[in-house]
């Protein structure tokens, strides 16, 4: 039977390059980040209306997206939720409507999830949309990226 490797560890482990290649620590063996927000959607520091956007985390240089999760206290209704950067705004999750509390969903397009460790410091967003967001409760971001 064949035996195959992945973009990361071809050339690492299958003999095909001499000498082997060192693992990329960037995402193999790497460690995992957590950036967590909690937006409180009763305080003013939160914006709320419809295509409002709110800072989520600075994600440093050289770390790479590994993946994360959206928890919500409330029915958000027909509140959709988008989470990206000001150029993609749905890098990480396209328009999503959360309407069960306490069940995490998990986030993270394939797009994202195999693409490079960034170069520069990337600022990610939420992005409300459809309809304003509840008065009250809470949106828990944990987003996750792999680093040395």
């Amino acid at each position: 039977m064949a035996k195959g490797y992945g973009n990361l560890l071809a050339g690492v482990f299958d003999g095909t390059v001499l000498p082997a290649k060192k693992a990329d620590g960037r995402r193999v063996n790497a460690k995992v980040r957590c950036y967590r927000e909690i937006f409180d959607l009763a305080t003013a520091t939160v914006a709320k209306n419809v295509g409002d956007t709110n800072v989520v985390c600075r994600r440093p240089a050289g770390g790479a997206f590994k993946g994360g999760s959206i928890t919500v206290s409330v029915t958000l209704g027909a509140t959709t939720v988008s989470l990206g950067t000001v150029g993609n705004p749905t890098k990480y999750l396209a328009a999503t409507t959360i309407t069960t509390p306490n069940s995490p969903i998990t986030f993270g397009t394939a797009a994202a999830r195999a693409e490079d460790p960034l170069v520069d410091e990337e600022e990610v967003i939420l992005t409300w949309g459809a309809a304003a967001p509840p008065g009250a409760g809470f949106v828990i971001v944990d987003l996750d990226t792999l680093a040395r």
